[in-house]
């Protein structure tokens, strides 16, 4: 095992006098070629140029000597120091840190940056990056070759946001620039890179300053819970949105950060808004221009991201993307099997009768998803009196797909 393994962050600025000694002092030097390239890499020093962290680790595990591992700004951030620390390379490191690519970026764009959600992208998952772009205002990506700004830009596709694109942090090379996500795809992007995406309703600056990271400054938001009366929305809910309703149909969800949300029928919104406040991203359909205006306005109440879309399912569902739950509003069975043929994890709907609720279940169980159905019954009771005010019957019906 290597007597000593130093991970030194680089940000293109001088190195410090500790970065330097745990530099003179090594046997082994690992990083990319620009750090390779470094005058301060001894030269006597075995290099090993990072591909596979886990491969290099073992090597460094196995080294007899000193080892120093280069990487670009805080590699405790989403860095190479996880993988060094892995169980399995039984290392102990210590960390040189620099200014991270995050911070850096947001520092060339002269922006706060406490309140963004900063994810990695990927090109096997990066639909996950470009639905947190979706759900909210303001997002860095650290981009990887095949998941970069024009990636990025074409899986967002009409949704309409601001990219800073940050080229070559700390190097001669850098460069910032500034486009409308609808432009980004026709230009070619140096890797490494750093892309802020900002936009969507309520990036207006924000008053004072917040307390949580990852969260603007008014969170949490002044209504508190969920599956919320209809007077917290402002508008007047639809036969199948009541609280109840939607409580038991946001459980089975789950709707969570990374996740893209289809609610089919989604009257006035509120149950759209409610995953939106899950951190999930949302794609809210009606075939009622009103109920849409009304979505749109409840988002607005909320603060929250909502992509509306007025048209008719199942047809208007052939050109969305890909989502990973879908709740069904409105439709029936016809729909739920359209839905279906586009594979998410969950489908959520319900029935008002048991043919109804019986349809529905043989599509979802014909499609391969397990299916569940429960009776909900409620009723409203006016306390004054104790007396009932209102009563909601319905078939509560849900689809899971068993993880390959």
């Amino acid at each position: 095992m290597a007597d000593r393994v130093t991970v030194i962050g680089w940000d293109g600025s001088p190195l410090t006098d500790a970065a330097r000694s745990a530099m003179e002092a090594a046997t082994l030097v690992a990083g990319a070629a620009h750090h390779l390239a470094l005058p301060e890499v001894p030269p006597a020093a075995e290099r090993i140029r990072l591909g596979s962290l886990d491969l290099a680790a073992r090597r460094i595990a196995q080294h007899r000597g000193t080892a120093v591992v280069l990487a670009d700004g805080d590699p405790g951030f989403f860095g190479v120091v996880r993988t060094l620390r892995a169980p399995e390379h039984g290392l102990e490191v210590e960390v040189v840190p620099a200014v991270s690519a995050v911070a850096a970026a947001f520092a060339r764009a002269g922006m706060p940056w406490d309140d963004a959600q900063v994810v990695v992208a990927h090109s096997r998952d990066l639909r996950r990056a470009v639905n947190v772009c979706r759900a909210h205002t303001k997002v860095a990506v650290l981009t990887s070759p095949g998941a970069g700004p024009a990636e990025l830009a074409l899986l967002l596709g009409p949704v309409h946001r601001t990219f800073v694109i940050c080229e070559e942090l700390g190097t001669a090379r850098e460069q910032v620039t500034v486009l409308t996500s609808d432009k980004v795809v026709d230009h070619a992007w140096r890797d490494p890179n750093v892309v802020i995406v900002i936009g969507g309703a309520g990036t207006a600056a924000a008053q004072g300053s917040g307390w949580l990271a990852g969260r603007d400054p008014g969170y949490p938001p002044p209504v508190r819970g969920w599956a919320l009366p209809s007077g917290a929305y402002g508008t007047v809910l639809g036969e199948g949105e009541s609280m109840e309703l939607r409580a038991a149909q946001l459980a089975r969800l789950g709707p969570r950060v990374g996740d893209l949300v289809w609610d089919i029928g989604s009257g006035s919104g509120a149950a759209a808004v409610e995953a939106a406040r899950f951190g999930a991203a949302v794609i809210a359909v009606d075939r009622d221009a009103e109920a849409c205006g009304r979505a749109a306005a409840v988002a607005r109440r909320f603060g929250v991201q909502l992509d509306i879309v007025h048209g008719a399912a199942p047809q208007i569902l052939e050109d969305l993307p890909e989502p990973d739950v879908i709740r069904v509003g409105g439709g029936g069975a016809v729909v739920v099997e359209a839905c279906a043929a586009r594979r998410p994890e969950r489908i959520v709907t319900h029935a008002s009768t048991r043919d109804e609720a019986e349809a529905v279940g043989r599509v979802l169980a014909a499609a391969g998803y397990g299916v569940e159905c429960v009776l909900l019954q409620a009723m409203e009771l006016d306390t004054r009196v104790w007396a009932e005010r209102e009563r909601a019957v319905a078939f509560l019906l849900s689809g899971h797909r068993a993880h390959p």
